[in-house]
């Protein structure tokens, strides 16, 4: 695409202020109306940025719906997007991609399927899917279009990227912690894919230690790592510590910088629609949704071990 992509930004649940982030980190923003958003650390990031950088050249946020009606107006204030539609559908045949900006893993097929049959490429999300059924459709559609891309920006993290450069420093890693708030369905994503960049694909089995409030899943991938990681739903000042253990030494870190991962997953998708050319393979994506959906059979079962073939097996049937 030569021409500036436009972009649908769709879709805002609680909890979940994206439409504001990453609309305004794509366009730019208003200060004013931006200091207005129900999410305090969002202008709090994006204030810690020069104005004139926050901006993604080659690509704008047009239009924007979301689940309340109310919201939609103030997003389109705050983050400079030019219409608001009554309803998602709407946008079709006015721009390029759909953005689904809601994490409810149980609802993204739904949300995602008018544009993706309308031929839009789609953006979903983390976590993309968290049941087989729903993951299943998003694989067949990945097959007849190619055009889906879905992650956590903690794949981004300038943090993971830094340490990813120093990685000889630790030697073989054997084990890492990764922590965040929320619940393991909507959450364990982000504490998941923050590490996945310096292991690669492999993940092998999955077990799941739940109790109230928690869920602290530990995780074995091929290389022989050990992965814990732990989504504890109130403890929101500790979200993105990050331990790294190796045979030559240990490193701790915390991701922070919210700003510059967002940034770098939404250049991601940009530079996809511009060359067709996907950051990393579409595979990749479906691991790390079953190993989600391994941590949600773990806990079903009592804290058995899963192993991470028997979902990915289930998933060709």
């Amino acid at each position: 695409m030569s021409k500036e992509i436009r972009l649908a930004m769709l879709g805002m649940i609680e909890g979940n202020g994206h439409p504001y982030s990453w609309s305004a980190i794509i366009n730019g923003y208003n200060p004013a109306e931006m200091a207005k958003c129900p999410y305090a650390a969002i202008p709090k990031y994006l204030g810690a940025q020069s104005l004139e950088t926050v901006r993604i050249p080659g690509a704008r946020v047009t239009h924007v719906w979301t689940d309340d009606p109310a919201d939609a107006p103030k997003v389109a204030a705050a983050s400079l997007i030019e219409h608001v539609v009554a309803k998602p559908e709407g946008v079709i045949g006015h721009v390029d991609a759909a953005v689904i900006a809601t994490d409810d893993g149980n609802d993204h097929v739904r949300r995602a399927r008018p544009f993706i049959e309308a031929g839009l490429p789609v953006f979903v999300d983390k976590p993309m899917a968290i049941n087989l059924p729903d993951l299943r459709q998003f694989i067949r559609w990945h097959r007849e279009t190619g055009h889906i891309l879905s992650n956590s920006g903690m794949r981004y993290a300038p943090e993971i990227r830094d340490v990813a450069a120093r990685r000889e420093e630790f030697g073989d890693l054997r084990w890492i912690t990764s922590f965040t708030c929320k619940t393991w369905e909507r959450y364990g994503i982000h504490a998941l894919e923050a590490v996945q960049p310096l292991v690669g694909p492999g993940f092998e089995s999955v077990q799941a230690n739940h109790r109230d409030g928690s869920d602290i899943v530990h995780v074995v991938h091929r290389s022989g790592v050990q992965l814990t990681l732990a989504a504890i739903h109130d403890a929101y000042g500790s979200f993105g510590g990050v331990h790294l253990y190796g045979t030559k030494g240990q490193t701790a870190l915390t991701l922070r910088d919210t700003y510059h991962a967002f940034r770098g997953q939404l250049v991601a998708f940009i530079e996809f629609l511009q060359t067709g050319k996907r950051p990393y393979p579409f595979e990749e994506t479906i691991e790390l949704m079953a190993v989600i959906i391994a941590g949600i059979r773990s806990r079903e079962q009592g804290g058995c071990v899963v192993k991470l073939s028997e979902v990915l097996d289930e998933l060709e049937k």
